[in-house]
């Protein structure tokens, strides 16, 4: 993570990073795009925008954090994690999140069970799983925030997210600007779940082109 990088978070995400944090950020990079080589996280193309497309981007959630979290340990499940995003990111800068990240393919969760080793990310919990299974497993409204990037419409992933929350608990979905469409089509989906949408929070990711993206935050009520 270079100087640019590191006063882009300060400015526009309102991150104040230690020279410690820095240093491991720098290293997740460089392990990323090493595993990047043999797996397929990321596109081949994307890998010279990691930090704008997708570590910013998971970044972006300390616009809704910042004001609420606290030196209280909390749990946050983050569904079809994928290549580690948010997750990872996420447990990088939140020592006071426990990170649970659950994806269904074998290899990837693989590669982020390496990122914790690797880290040292005592606060990361990689799951390969499906996220149906978890109701399964008494695991139910144990989680502070659950957390989608790039997994499903809004109206099918709010049937995951929220049995998963802790009343008062809430779901942030990373959507592209097209968010309003799948805020409408969701509205009855919400309601049966006891959700309440309480806030969508803008952004645009540090890109030569405006690529603008929403926060999409609901509460269990």
């Amino acid at each position: 993570m270079n100087e640019t990088q590191v006063q882009i978070l300060k400015q526009k995400l309102e991150f104040d990073l230690s020279e410690a944090k820095i240093k491991i950020y720098s290293k997740y990079e460089d392990f990323f795009l090493q595993k990047n080589a043999h797996t397929n996280l990321i596109s081949k193309n994307d890998e010279k925008l990691l930090f704008e497309k997708h570590i910013f981007d998971s970044l972006a959630i300390n616009l809704f954090l910042k004001d609420r979290h606290g030196k209280t340990l909390e749990r946050l499940l983050d569904i079809g994690t994928g290549g580690g995003f948010p997750s990872v990111p996420i447990a990088i800068f939140y020592e006071n999140i426990n990170v649970f990240a659950i994806d269904s393919i074998r290899k990837k969760i693989n590669i982020i069970e390496e990122f914790k080793s690797d880290l040292e990310l005592d606060n990361l919990f990689p799951i390969c799983d499906r996220v149906e299974n978890l109701q399964l497993k008494n695991n139910r409204q144990s989680y502070d925030y659950v957390t989608t990037r790039a997994v499903a419409p809004l109206e099918t992933i709010l049937k995951y997210a929220i049995p998963n929350l802790k009343v008062g608990g809430h779901f942030i979905a990373y959507k592209s600007k097209k968010a309003l469409t799948e805020i409408k089509d969701a509205e009855r989906t919400a309601k049966l779940l006891k959700a309440k949408m309480v806030d969508i929070i803008e952004y645009v990711l540090p890109l030569e082109e405006i690529h603008e993206r929403n926060l999409v935050i609901f509460k269990k009520i």
